[in-house]
């Protein structure tokens, strides 16, 4: 087995051992609003679950060269987001979201995905996606880097769930129905794929 000392290798180097191995990882469709009303789109799988009580999910956004993205960017300013689940029915769309485009521009209008108003946010979701939660932000951290933070460490509060009525029975989410997507390395996506029960211990 091979024993490596990440402070040996470069940013890229760690970066293909950590996609290539934490695998698959679940992917949220984050919309923002700039403060110039610029509705904001792009999908990060550096995403998770946080807590439940309150319902709470995290997101980590890598900066470019030192400085935010305009996703952090906008969270940071306005303090208010949402998170879509990307699924099969949504996912190209989603990619076309990852183009670098200037703050003035909206990937939202560059993918031709359909902007819903949100209840209790200011923040537009997008029609689209089976499900989206309305999100405030609770906590952001900046992270890594030697000279400058590497990432935006932000940690969001769950205000209001919108999921399709199809998907859902007794409290319950279909995860066939669904159909979410996470993302592998390189270019590379999996599908739910086959799904096996294992009983907890009591």
């Amino acid at each position: 087995m091979l024993s490596i000392d990440p402070a040996s290798l470069s940013e890229r180097e760690n970066y293909k051992f950590l996609v290539g191995s934490i695998i698959p990882r679940p992917i949220a469709f984050v919309t923002t609003l700039s403060k110039d009303g610029v509705l904001n789109g792009a999908p990060f799988s550096y995403f998770n679950i946080v807590s439940s009580n309150p319902p709470m999910i995290s997101l980590s956004v890598q900066r470019r060269e030192g400085q935010p993205k305009d996703t952090a960017r906008n969270i940071l300013e306005s303090k208010e987001f949402v998170i879509h689940i990307v699924d099969e029915q949504n996912v190209e769309k989603i990619n076309q979201t990852a183009a670098s485009l200037p703050p003035d521009e909206s990937e939202i209008e560059l993918a031709h995905l359909t902007s819903v108003e949100s209840v209790k946010v200011s923040v537009p979701g997008v029609k689209e996606a089976k499900i989206r939660m309305e999100c405030s932000l609770e906590h952001s951290i900046e992270l890594g880097g030697l000279d400058s933070p590497g990432c935006d460490f932000l940690i969001g509060r769950i205000v209001q769930f919108h999921i399709e009525q199809d998907i859902y029975e007794k409290g319950r989410i279909d995860p066939k129905g669904l159909a979410a997507v996470s993302r592998l390395a390189g270019n590379n996506y999996a599908k739910i794929g086959e799904m096996f029960e294992n009983v907890r211990p009591n």
